[in-house]
């Protein structure tokens, strides 16, 4: 049996080689980044969408609500897979006019009005700051399930542990040290995007690893777990219980947006992009990529019905509780580090995204009015660069307070208001 610390080293050694890869691809790796691997890198990039919301909530929303996760995923499937050569257009426009952020392409639309800019950066803040909590909740309930779970020798489902410090803090570091090495935001995050697109893999192979686990191990297989489905009346009523087709329109049409204009997306999809070309790959390949993230999703939220009767586990951490409910301990780390990976990758790109428009559209004006005469030109760019990082801090401080706030709330709720 996995003792409790191993499960607590494993994570902390998977916190160090990402910050390894990172610096990786910062220094010696940039041939590596910017060589035939650029194109997937790319593409494994853009599903920093998919975060802890996708790992966990999409299994735990299925479980309660059928179908209703498939809109999420549509949206962007259709911007990225079919109107490709709209994505491209976008990134033609961005670089020609250097852009740096949304906000910054949003008020290029409009002459470059300071006002638009500051609109657009505060409707970002404020719409990221439940999704950081999101993350940083997802972190802190993974964690303790599995290590709980394995240093009591069963599934030990607690209540939600009271939110630790040492999560926002080591990703505030992360994020200082490779997002915001340079003045210039339209410089490429070579580590920081190589990390990213490992996070992506990681999270992949973890949820379809626990898919395969549980509808071939636990279960007969897809068809012994349909087939136990359909003669449950209460779970085949959640899947075949009618939804409103405008609901499914809106929840299309948001997807398709965010995909582009959430901070995070579009640093990866534009800011990121070094080659145009990179597009064509990611058109294939990022599509392929949600399928698969997703093809497990009804099976698992099947067999966590069929496993767990109603009120015995958060349904949010049923990609958790299977393997653990099966003996699968090495199995359930993976899953718990897959986890991490999705909600690590989303809250550091979104605060190096949103410290950018931060320190650019809200700080740095306001500074330089009132300070102009009295700011050499050699102390600007480090001035800028301690705007940023006390950015990120202010934004992970206020993720930590809003899910002190809203402990109880579940994944798909946040993500939703978000």
């Amino acid at each position: 049996m996995m003792p409790g610390w191993a499960a607590a080293l494993a994570t902390l050694a998977y916190v160090c080689a990402m910050f390894a890869l990172a610096h990786f691809g910062d220094t010696r790796g940039r041939a590596f980044v910017n060589g035939r691997a650029r194109p997937a890198i790319y593409a494994f990039g853009l599903a920093v969408y998919c975060t802890s919301w996708t790992f966990f909530g999409s299994v735990g929303l299925a479980s309660t609500t059928g179908f209703d996760f498939l809109p999420i995923y549509i949206g962007p499937f259709i911007i990225i897979g079919l109107c490709y050569p709209f994505v491209r257009r976008l990134v033609q426009l961005a670089k020609a006019q250097n852009t740096t952020s949304v906000s910054d392409f949003v008020a290029a639309r409009y002459g470059k009005a300071d006002k638009v800019a500051v609109c657009a950066t505060l409707l970002c803040v404020v719409g990221s700051i439940p999704y950081i909590a999101l993350q940083l909740k997802a972190v802190a309930a993974a964690t303790s399930i599995v290590i709980g779970s394995i240093e009591a020798g069963r599934l030990a489902i607690a209540d939600m542990p009271a939110p630790s410090l040492a999560a926002p803090v080591i990703l505030a570091v992360f994020a200082i040290a490779f997002g915001t090495r340079r003045i210039d935001a339209t410089v490429h995050q070579d580590g920081l995007m190589l990390a990213v697109a490992v996070e992506s893999i990681v999270k992949l192979f973890a949820f379809l690893a626990v898919g395969i686990a549980v509808t071939y191990m636990m279960f007969d297989g897809p068809v012994a777990l349909f087939d136990a489905a359909r003669a449950n009346s209460a779970i085949r009523e959640i899947f075949l219980e009618d939804n409103s087709p405008l609901s499914y329109g809106v929840m299309t049409a948001l997807s398709a947006f965010a995909i582009l204009l959430l901070p995070r997306q579009f640093h990866v999809t534009v800011v990121e992009n070094r080659d145009e070309r990179d597009i064509r790959t990611a058109a294939w390949l990022f599509p392929l990529y949600l399928v698969l993230i997703n093809i497990f999703v009804i099976p698992l939220g099947i067999a966590g019905l069929l496993t767990f009767p109603p009120g015995t586990i958060d349904r949010d951490m049923t990609v958790l509780a299977l393997p653990l409910q099966g003996g699968h301990q090495i199995l359930a780390v993976f899953v718990m580090l897959g986890g991490l990976s999705a909600a690590t990758a989303m809250i550091v790109v979104e605060c190096v995204a949103l410290s950018i428009m931060v320190s650019n559209d809200l700080v740095l004006p306001f500074f330089l009015r009132r300070a102009r005469s009295a700011i050499a030109p050699g102390d600007l760019g480090t001035r800028l660069l301690v705007l940023r990082r006390l950015a990120i801090l202010g934004l992970l401080a206020l993720g930590h307070l809003y899910l002190l706030w809203a402990n109880t709330a579940g994944l798909a709720s946040i993500g939703l208001i978000s």
